[in-house]
Formats: structure tokens, sequence, C-alpha cells
């Protein structure tokens, strides 16, 4: 219970309400542990660190978050490209002939 409310802050828009149930969650985890390659243990020294699988896990799944929020990066810079570009050709008046339907395309991105 405790890890799925945790999690909850940190959802994406459109999860169903039953994501984060306790028994949800455990489903998901024991589904990662099953497709994730347990660890070889090496020989060592006493002491060493071994790689455990929830290592692996946490270190795969940042590795995707990463990507995920590097691309979301990419798509912001490129829509605030364009509408600098956009709010320059307005200012400067090439876009006189438009601007009522620029007014129409933002009244439906807010609505």
């Amino acid at each position: 219970v405790s890890v799925s409310r945790a999690i909850k802050p940190f959802a994406e828009p459109g999860r169903p309400p039953d994501w984060f149930s306790q028994k949800h969650c455990a489903s998901q985890y024991s589904e990662l542990l099953e497709t994730t390659e347990t660890p070889k243990r090496k020989r060592g020294e006493k002491g060493e660190v071994v790689e455990t699988v929830e290592d692996v896990i946490v270190r795969k799944l940042t590795a995707e978050r990463v990507e995920e929020l590097k691309k979301m990066i990419k798509e912001t810079q490129e829509k605030y490209r364009q509408l600098k570009k956009d709010a320059e050709l307005i200012q400067a008046g090439h876009m006189d002939n438009r601007l009522e339907e620029l007014c129409n395309e933002i009244m439906m991105c807010v609505t």
C-alpha cells in the first residue's frame, strides 16, 4: 500500500483509477522480476557488492525514464521555437492574412 500511495503523485494523466491499487502494483512488480535477467554472481573478495535483480530493474527503468524525459524536452523545445517564430512573424505583420485562422487554432487548443 505504501508503494502505491508513494508513486501516485508521479502518475501520468489518463491512468485508470485502479492503476495504483496494491494488487496492480504487485502484479507489475512480479512481471518486472520475471522479465529481468538475473545478474550473474561473480566470485571475488568477501564484502564485494553484488548487483541484485532490483538494482537491474532500477537501472533499466531509470534509463527508460531519462530517455522519455529527453524526448519530452526535445518536443517542448521544438514547439517553443515554432511558437516563437510564429510570434515574430505576427509582430512583423507577415501573418495578418492568417490571424483569424491562428486565433481559431488557439481557441481549439484551449477548449
